[in-house]
């Protein structure tokens, strides 16, 4: 249970440093791509894993879609939690397991459970709850679309990692060094490109705010493969634990430490998401 509970910590404290970068001034974009050549770093140390290219084209398809993917994504959630919050940008990352369900239910066909069926309504009604947010006067605030497209953009992810257990001739750390090689590139194309634009320069700050962001994203990923190797029997409990976990820890930090403030269809959105990830993960043992 360790593995889970650090990989739930990893992930939280993401959100969290991208929330105080954002207070300090500094460039998200430049923190972005620093966070992925630490990932990378991080990964050739721990793994050492070989460069493989030795892969077909639905392989060479899906690493391509996540280099593309995850760094647009990054950006997504980093300014979710600056309009949002963390504790709504959490829900929407967790609730994003709406996507992939809903995407067996109607795509592939695959028969659900009632507690599945159950689970997944909630869910629904969850997201209109937890979005939900009067209206404002100052402009800055009218940007929860971004919850929206953080919601999208990690239910296509958790598609793609999907699709990615069923490949066998890449092994997931070969995968994952191509994956964070060109999410880096891809990273400081957007970096440049908005740095040309705001007329910003380098700096040193970035470089380590990003690395602690991408020690924090590789741990994340590292400590929840291993949390599902040593829980190999029960997996529901490692699914469970993680999107439960984030969402209570973000919560709590959210508003007690940052003062976010909620309404209450925001806190029964909370409460509703909790109780369909519940449904969803007992959906796993019948």
């Amino acid at each position: 249970m360790h593995f889970l509970l650090l990989s739930i910590i990893c992930s939280v404290f993401v959100g969290v440093l991208l929330k105080v970068s954002r207070k300090k001034e500094l460039n998200i974009y430049q923190i972005i791509s620093w966070n992925y050549l630490f990932a990378l770093v991080s990964l050739l140390i721990f793994y050492n894993p070989q460069l493989n290219f030795n892969f077909d084209l639905p392989t060479a398809i899906i690493i391509v879609s996540l280099i593309i993917i995850l760094p647009v994504v990054f950006v997504f959630q980093a300014n979710a939690i600056k309009y949002s919050g963390i504790v709504k940008t959490d829900i929407a990352q967790r609730l994003s397991l709406f996507i992939p369900i809903s995407f067996a239910l109607f795509i592939t066909k695959e028969v659900f459970n009632l507690h599945k069926i159950i689970g997944l309504s909630i869910a629904f009604i969850a997201i209109i709850f937890t979005f939900y947010k009067k209206q404002q006067t100052e402009k800055k605030q009218n940007k929860s679309y971004f919850l929206l497209l953080t919601l999208i953009g990690f239910g296509v992810i958790d598609i793609l990692f999907k699709k990615v257990a069923t490949i066998s001739n890449l092994k997931f750390t070969e995968l994952l060094l191509i994956v964070f090689c060109g999410a880096f590139l891809v990273s400081l194309i957007i970096s440049a490109w908005q740095s040309r634009n705001k007329k910003e320069i380098l700096s040193t700050k970035n470089l380590y705010w990003g690395m602690f962001v991408g020690i924090l994203n590789f741990g994340n990923i590292s400590f929840y493969i291993k949390a599902h190797q040593s829980l190999s029997s029960n997996p529901s409990t490692v699914f469970i634990g993680m999107n439960m976990g984030v969402i209570l820890l973000g919560s709590l930090i959210g508003i007690l430490y940052f003062k976010e403030k909620l309404t209450q269809l925001n806190y029964i959105g909370l409460l509703l998401a909790l109780i369909s990830i519940t449904f969803i993960a007992y959906s796993q043992f019948n």
